[in-house]
């Protein structure tokens, strides 16, 4: 009787530790099978998207719509709350030029204990209708982090949480030189992939000059340039893994 005891407890002691090596490893692929957090796209079409970070911004924002404009570019904002209610005439403008607009939180709120996340893309989202009469589908964490209860949150208040191909982030905003911004664009774009720049930096951009290059470049290698929700039309089913 004792032996049976004895042999219960190690069973019951061991099933937790068998339960969390059975569970699935929550990482890039996990969210990305799920469809739950998109990097980029998986397609043959020649497609790819730009997006911009953490505007609108006065000056810059302006200045970027009528580059796209003079290449047939369509792009996506991904906008924070507090720059929309201080230039909610460039908001509108760019989503009269055809572009898409994404939630970005209100304050550019980093993921932790401190920030209620869901007030900060509500707020952002209210924002945004009042100025446009238009909803968002996308957002984008500032920073690219994330959790689970994050994923969660985004999905029950009705987005698709986007990040970025991970050889595609310009690192605009530390203004490494225009050069620097144009090789890792043009020496790394793919079909699929989603550049991330930002339309909205303290102090001087280096973004527009880069793009000046950057535009005509995909244009003639034949890339068309769609917002997020467009290039997401273009994913193709992974193949299922055969055991």
């Amino acid at each position: 009787m004792r032996i049976f005891l004895i042999l219960c407890i190690c069973l019951f002691l061991i099933q937790p530790a068998a339960n969390a090596n059975s569970a699935p490893k929550k990482d890039r692929a996990y969210y990305e099978t799920r469809g739950e957090i998109v990097w980029e796209v998986n397609t043959d079409e020649k497609v790819i998207a730009l997006t911009f970070d953490d505007g609108p911004h006065p000056a810059y924002t302006p200045q970027i719509l009528e580059l796209l404009k003079q290449y047939e570019a369509k792009a996506t904002f991904f906008v924070v709350g507090n720059k929309v209610k201080l230039y909610p005439d460039v908001l509108n403008q760019t989503i009269r030029e055809g572009h898409e607009i994404a939630n970005h939180t209100y304050t550019h709120a980093y993921l932790s204990k401190k920030n209620n996340i869901k007030k900060e893309i509500n707020k952002t989202e209210e924002l945004i209708y009042d100025t446009t009469g238009k909803r968002c589908l996308l957002f984008r964490p500032p920073g690219g982090f994330y959790n689970e209860r994050l994923v969660a949150t985004v999905r029950a208040e009705g987005y698709k949480m986007i990040m970025w191909s991970w050889q595609l982030d310009t690192k605009d905003w530390s203004t490494p030189g225009v050069n620097k911004i144009v090789n890792r664009v043009l020496k790394n774009a793919k079909n699929g992939n989603i550049v991330l720049f930002h339309d909205y930096i303290e102090g001087p951009t280096q973004t527009i000059e880069a793009l000046k290059i950057i535009l005509p470049e995909l244009k003639n290698r034949g890339y068309q340039l769609v917002t997020v929700s467009q290039l997401l039309n273009y994913n193709k089913a992974l193949p299922a893994k055969i055991n």
